[in-house]
């Protein structure tokens, strides 16, 4: 069964949808931010465990932003394998997830500072499209410390840039 859950990650990863769930984690951390409301880190840290366990079938940040928002979007939508996707959203379970344990155990101000950078980094992903997990990924990757079969397509980037240059 977690094998089939692990394979409802998307592969190609829609770019739109990636930052329209940005934006909504971006919207989520600023609330949590805002009014200190605790409630906001459980939602945050299901979502992200949602979308590493199974991509946005059981998030409903994902399924609002892959099958009502992007959908709408007249963009022209890019495509990412799902490797450092799922990278970057397990980087978010850290620290929504982290978030949330320090603010049950009385440490509010590692919370905000956690918090803080998630909503940067999202922050960075919804406005630019620059995903600092999918970054921190490729290093790894570039250092040997991801093995190269985890994500060939990254490993080897030439299929991507010839299709972006026709």
């Amino acid at each position: 069964m977690l094998r089939s859950l692990w394979d409802r990650f998307p592969n190609p990863v829609n770019e739109t949808s990636a930052r329209v769930v940005a934006g909504g984690v971006v919207l989520m951390g600023l609330t949590f931010l805002a009014t200190g409301s605790g409630w906001v880190l459980a939602v945050l840290a299901y979502g992200f465990a949602a979308r590493v366990l199974a991509g946005p079938t059981f998030s409903p940040l994902g399924l609002l932003a892959t099958k009502i928002v992007s959908p709408r979007l007249q963009v022209h939508h890019r495509f990412t394998p799902r490797a450092p996707k799922r990278f970057a959203q397990t980087v978010g379970l850290v620290f929504s997830a982290g978030a949330a344990l320090a603010w049950l155990l009385g440490a509010p101000a590692a919370a905000y500072v956690l918090i803080v950078g998630l909503v940067m980094a999202a922050s960075l992903e919804a406005a630019i499209g620059f995903c600092l997990g999918c970054m921190v990924f490729n290093r790894l990757m570039r250092w040997g410390a991801i093995p190269e079969s985890v994500c060939e397509e990254c490993a080897d980037i030439s299929g991507r840039l010839a299709a972006a240059n026709r």
